[in-house]
């Protein structure tokens, strides 16, 4: 049931769990009872917490003009990681993806429009990922907001920190020669 655990490797921790760690089974399905029970969806931001609000909306350092939009919670603090960014977030909890009948509307974009339209946001950042799905969603979602008085920007992509073109694939170099940037005066 988990992504990333294929049915061997699950069997093994079930039976780990179930052999020599009986008090370790009920610890794990105490906290994902204990989890599945308090944690609900952040009012501003959509994504997990315990609260109303999400320590990063509850905190007044962060620039409330700034709407960076992803996929995941996990891609929420993957961006944080990086400590780069100071902005806001909205989670659309999935991306576009007519074959799993996910449109417009499964991603409920009504509260994002809502605090696009608050008026306190200046710039929207589409940070979702790079696969179709996520350009789809990227390119509907700029589509949604022309018209709004709201600058919208992409994340860059391209060749990784420390990377040497001769093992970069030719997508991924031909992206970056593309969205290159000028350097200097």
């Amino acid at each position: 049931m988990l992504p990333g655990v294929g049915p061997r490797s699950a069997q093994r921790m079930a039976y780990h769990l179930l052999q020599r760690d009986p008090a370790g089974a009920d610890r794990l399905a105490a906290a994902i009872g204990h989890a599945r029970n308090t944690i609900g969806h952040c009012r501003l931001c959509n994504t997990f917490t315990e609260h109303e609000l999400c320590s990063l909306c509850a905190g007044p350092q962060r620039d409330r003009s700034l709407l960076a939009v992803v996929e995941t919670p996990a891609d929420l603090l993957r961006i944080e990681q990086t400590h780069t960014y100071r902005g806001l977030y909205f989670v659309l909890l999935g991306k576009l993806s007519p074959l799993d009948g996910v449109g417009p509307r499964q991603l409920g974009l009504e509260p994002l429009a809502q605090r696009v339209a608050g008026g306190e946001v200046r710039e929207v950042v589409l940070a979702t990922g790079f696969s179709v799905e996520g350009e789809a969603t990227a390119q509907y979602l700029a589509a949604w907001l022309t018209g709004r008085d709201i600058r919208v920007t992409r994340i860059a992509r391209g060749l990784p920190v420390g990377g040497e073109l001769e093992f970069v694939d030719s997508g991924t170099l031909a992206q970056a020669l593309l969205d290159r940037r000028e350097l200097g005066p």
